[in-house]
């Protein structure tokens, strides 16, 4: 067993490095990425701005053609074959590490006791891709279809499917695992030839067949076909995990790694882009001419032929829009940036998952290896020797996710949808058509859909009870992905290195903190139902004395996340994760008089030649952790933009 540590048990990046440098397993290839005078004065076909997972995805497959020529802009630096990414259950290391993270940060929060949240995001090639926890999950195929239904010709499960099994490159789990965790592939379809590892770890605990058992006997049904479009149940899912090297695998390995040595294709980090500049000639549409960007301290200029693609995130995409003269005049006007295009949609409808972690402390007779204890230099360094054998710790993930109904896991669900119900019905007159739409699709799903997921993971990520010094422990997030509350990110000056305003409005709708609350209660309940009732020995957090619903309800908004400068390492990792990168809408995919950004082709309305590819397209968030649908995106948008797209 990993014995528990008294202070904080995440592995710090320090800690990390200084153990390969000991062990000489630092393994720093001599990939070069381009240089600013591989760029100046140059034009290419293409411009993309951001080298994240939707980013780097659409760079390799444009490329393919040694004709087309394409620069991609990344404001991180490479970060090639850093183990600080790259190893495995180092989970949220990198939050608050500005190599690897930006630190974004919300508006205090009216509906959360004024608190502010912290909202890291990936920084360096791959994005938030280098940075997540690894897992590879897809939404219902209803959900997807939501997209299309909204106004979006050939945005829907079928197309979305084919595009996500284009990246992956799945492998079974051995024969062994199988066997031991009960696992079933009989009616999986997932793609093989992709340039993306999806696996299973190459450690997974026995304990976790339990795990799910509790699950079965909560009354979850077993996932059938959780990667094809059927999510509804347990399953042990698989993460983005290179099985032969026991490394992450994410959007730099899959995309950039084997087409670097293309000539069609320049990668250039370290350079922020500020605006999109427009053509000087005379047009009723605003043409995409040029990218101003930032570049070791010196302002750069570089042209395109063609098109010019925005790819930097839900959160900084609207703003690149918005100083480049793109978006709400009463905005704009304030900050001194000319109105280019009038476009009120850009940053708003912007909607997050809602995400707590609760923790259960082990049984001492119990067996079960969990991470608590990874931050003692000795466990940490004997767990780094064993990766190479494949086992310990730094060959394992989170694997065990359950989505579910709101009828599935509370009594309370018929009495919370019928006043969601009535609360639209009062409101109808005074919502805009196009939110109304939404919130009655957003109804459907808090009926019949399975919003509510259960993330299982050995280890304790929680609040405000520390870990006891040789304990061990159980932990459960839990994520509220159907949410109700719409939120706005805008600029609020015209200096591109300045953050724009993010404001979730989170609990703004109270049916958003009721199914919190509810799935609070269902997990906790877990400890009750063998076989984990024979396994845990208490509730570690969020403890005995938080009992009745406000209580619960006041544990959330408190502990839902935190400020990284109130925290010890371990619990900065975790409760940055809560605010895991989610985010969608803010430039959304709808016809432009229901508030929409961007057309069903992605290109941004009043523009002739500029389109957003990233998760702010997406109108209505959907219960899945994203990666797998922005790499759906990207592919899918590619061929639009090849001419190639095939509805």
């Amino acid at each position: 067993m990993v014995a528990a540590h008294p202070s904080c048990s995440e592995p710090s990046l320090e800690l990390i490095a200084s153990a390969y440098h000991r062990l000489n397993l630092l393994a720093f290839s001599p990939v070069m990425s381009a240089t600013i005078d591989d760029v100046q004065n140059k034009t290419f076909d293409y411009v993309i701005c951001g080298g994240g997972t939707a980013g780097l995805t659409v760079a390799a497959r444009l490329t393919e053609n040694p004709n087309t020529s394409v620069l991609l802009l990344e404001a991180g630096d490479a970060n090639i074959d850093d183990m600080a990414l790259l190893l495995p259950a180092a989970y949220g290391s990198q939050f608050g590490k500005n190599q690897y993270s930006w630190p974004h940060q919300t508006t205090k929060q009216k509906s959360s006791n004024g608190q502010a949240y912290m909202w890291y995001r990936g920084r360096g090639l791959g994005g938030s891709s280098g940075i997540n926890f690894y897992c590879w999950t897809k939404p219902a195929a209803s959900e997807i279809d939501d997209i299309e239904r909204l106004g979006n010709p050939g945005w829907n499960w079928k197309n979305l499917e084919k595009y996500i099994k284009r990246t992956e490159r799945f492998t079974l789990p051995s024969e062994e695992t199988q066997r031991t965790l009960n696992m079933n592939f009989n009616d999986w379809d997932l793609g093989t030839d992709g340039p993306l590892d999806i696996a299973y770890p190459a450690s997974i605990d026995p304990a976790e067949r339990k795990v799910q058992e509790a699950f079965l006997n909560a009354g979850i049904p077993l996932a059938r076909r959780p990667m094809n479009g059927d999510p509804v149940g347990t399953c042990y899912a698989p993460i983005t995990y290179d099985p032969k090297t026991h490394t992450r695998s994410y959007a730099t390995t899959a995309f950039y790694l084997p087409n670097k040595d293309r000539p069609n294709l320049i990668v250039l980090p370290s350079s922020y882009v500020n605006r999109v500049l427009p053509s000087s000639q005379s047009s009723s549409d605003f043409i995409a001419e040029a990218v101003e960007f930032q570049h070791n301290g010196q302002l750069y200029i570089v042209r395109a032929n063609k098109e010019i693609i925005l790819s930097a995130g839900s959160l900084k995409t609207p703003q690149i829009l918005e100083l480049s003269g793109i978006g709400d005049p009463a905005i704009l006007r304030p900050l001194n940036v000319p109105v280019k295009v009038d476009l009120p949609g850009v940053g708003t409808n912007v909607q997050e998952h809602y995400t707590l972690p609760i923790s259960f402390e082990i049984r001492d007779d119990v067996p079960f290896e969990t991470p608590d204890g990874l931050s003692d230099p000795e466990v940490f360094k004997k767990h780094l020797e064993l990766r190479s054998t494949g086992t310990g710790a730094f060959t394992t993930g989170i694997t065990g996710i359950t989505f579910a109904t709101l009828a599935q896991i509370s009594p309370r669900a018929d009495e919370i949808i019928k006043s969601v119900e009535e609360k639209i019905t009062k409101n109808a007159d005074k919502l805009s058509p196009a939110l109304l739409e939404q919130y009655r699709i957003s109804l459907d799903r808090l009926r019949t859909g399975a919003g509510c997921e259960f993330v299982s993971c050995a280890g304790m990520v929680s609040q405000p009870n520390p870990a006891e010094k040789g304990k061990r422990y159980l932990s459960f997030w839990v994520a509220m992905n159907h949410t109700f509350s719409r939120g706005t990110i805008h600029s609020v000056s015209d200096d591109p290195k300045v953050d724009p305003e993010f404001d979730p409005h989170y609990f703004e709708e109270e049916v958003d903190l009721q199914v919190s609350v509810e799935m609070v209660k269902f997990a906790r309940n877990l400890k009750n139902i063998s076989p984990l009732k024979e396994m845990i020995a208490r509730e570690h957090n969020p403890g005995p004395e938080i009992q009745s619903d406000e209580q619960i309800a006041a544990h959330l908004k408190r502990y839902m996340s935190t400020t990284h400068r109130e925290l010890c390492a371990q619990y900065r990792r975790y409760m940055s994760l809560i605010r895991r990168p989610d985010t969608t809408g803010s430039c959304s995919m709808l016809p432009r008089e229901r508030g929409g950004v961007v057309d069903p082709q992605l290109k941004v309305y009043g523009t002739q030649n500029l389109r957003v590819v990233d998760l702010s397209v997406i109108p209505l968030i959907f219960a899945a952790h994203p990666q797998a649908v922005v790499y759906g995106i990207s592919e899918q948008a590619a061929d639009i933009i090849k001419g190639t797209f095939q509805p």
